[in-house]
């Protein structure tokens, strides 16, 4: 990411609070795995938009009109010996030279320098309910500002939270963002690329796994955007399905859901295929509907629509195509009315994406969903799963298809990132050859 992007975003973020604000903004905690094994750490979101910062245990805070600078970073001071067990620190010099902190104090001092900061401010721009100790510290040091109310000082007396503004300005990508994205939804299709070339009877879904995650790494991205789903025959049908445990019997669908993160910005790519390389004749009926269903949802796709309008034109097509296939049997009107798609497909057409795979963003503005903006971001992903169940022939049985690309809001219409995925039936049989 372009370095000149984050004060960019942070002076932005100054503007909408305005004057006599302050924001407090803690990056994630370090999680344990088991015992003394941690998890690998990743900035919260949020902050890490802001500020570029890589390190656990950091707040920023932004003090629009501050005289000594505006932005303070508390975060680790460089340790010799600490350095040594667990890796580099930027310190407080790194912390203004490489990352733009106008000031930078030590993490230990935070209780000591933080209600001094907050005297004369009349907000508090936080949000509340992520970290409960974090949330303690933040009222105990307006509590402490408050006690000195008897010798003039003023202390802020609102809350107010800072996803109301960061978040819609997140859902607005930025040049670099997009690119950043881009790359991260190229790195996901060279995995999925190689899944399916290398996708064979008798083969486990972990293998499979370890081949979309080493092609991820070689490409650049040090680890997927979430845990990738990789479900065989009945597992095909699991929305969530991240055990990847079972061996890929010669006849079954293999649904793969995996993204890259690059840069934290995530891909969302979802290709379902056979795992012979060639579809039954029941499976590429399902797998065409699905197909159909995903390109009515991606041409509403464009400036003016509103959100829900891909889901609407999907929900639609799979109606119609249910009815054709004899699995939904009344009047259409009525089938739509009492959403009798949803005993197969089962969830939403799609969510935004950004630097969480669920980004954030509202859906809706006052009660009504919001309209489709250029620089928005959202994936496609209709999908149909027929678990084993009674009054549906066993024909259907175990066929879980979904398709999922990333789709940018431009300025005429829409551009789908993830293209270059093969997603054509004859042209993943061919690619499977």
């Amino acid at each position: 990411m372009n370095v000149k992007e984050f004060p960019r975003r942070r002076k932005r973020l100054m503007d909408m609070m305005g004057d006599e604000t302050i924001a407090i903004i803690p990056t994630a905690s370090v999680h344990i795995r088991n015992r003394d094994v941690e998890f690998p750490f990743r900035p919260d979101s949020d902050f890490y938009y802001l500020t570029g910062y890589p390190e656990p245990v950091a707040v920023a805070v932004l003090v629009p009109g501050r005289s000594n600078g505006e932005y303070v970073l508390f975060c680790r001071e460089r340790d010799a010996k600490m350095e040594t067990w667990h890796g580099r620190r930027a310190g407080l010099e790194g912390a203004c030279d490489h990352y733009g902190a106008d000031d930078a104090f030590p993490i230990e001092d935070l209780d000591d320098i933080l209600p001094g900061l907050l005297e004369g401010r009349e907000r508090i721009f936080y949000t509340m309910g992520n970290d409960q100790a974090f949330d303690q510290r933040v009222v105990r040091w307006v509590k402490q500002v408050r006690d000195l109310a008897r010798s003039g000082v003023h202390a802020p007396d609102e809350f107010v939270s800072l996803t109301h503004l960061l978040h819609e300005m997140r859902l607005f990508k930025s040049r670099e963002e997009i690119a950043a994205i881009r790359q991260a939804i190229r790195i996901a299709g060279k995995g999925h690329l190689r899944a399916m070339q290398v996708c064979q009877p008798g083969m486990t879904e972990y293998q499979i796994e370890a081949e979309l995650v080493h092609e991820f790494m070689r490409q650049g991205a040090r680890s997927p955007a979430y845990p990738p789903i990789v479900g065989a025959g009945a597992n095909s049908c699991i929305l969530h399905y991240t055990e990847n445990t079972s061996e890929l019997q010669a006849g079954d669908i293999l649904l793969i859901d995996a993204g890259a993160e690059y840069d934290c910005y995530a891909s969302d790519i979802t290709r379902s295929f056979p795992i012979s390389g060639e579809f039954s004749r029941e499976q590429a009926l399902i797998y065409e509907l699905v197909l159909a269903a995903q390109k009515a949802a991606i041409a509403q796709v464009k400036p003016g629509r509103h959100w829900n309008d891909p889901h609407e034109a999907a929900i639609a097509v799979i109606t119609d195509g249910l009815i054709e296939l004899g699995i939904l049997r009344g009047t259409r009107k009525k089938l739509l009315s009492d959403e009798a798609f949803t005993r197969y497909y089962m969830h939403r057409t799609g969510h935004w994406l950004g630097m969480d795979v669920h980004d954030v963003g509202e859906y809706k503005l006052d009660g009504e969903w919001r309209t489709l903006e250029p620089g928005m971001i959202l994936t496609i992903e209709p999908g149909l799963y027929f678990q084993p169940a009674r009054g549906l022939a066993k024909k259907w049985w175990n066929i879980g298809i979904r398709i999922e690309d990333d789709v940018l809001v431009t300025r005429t219409g829409h551009d789908v990132l993830s293209r270059h995925i093969p997603k054509e039936l004859a042209e993943i049989e061919r690619l499977m050859a």
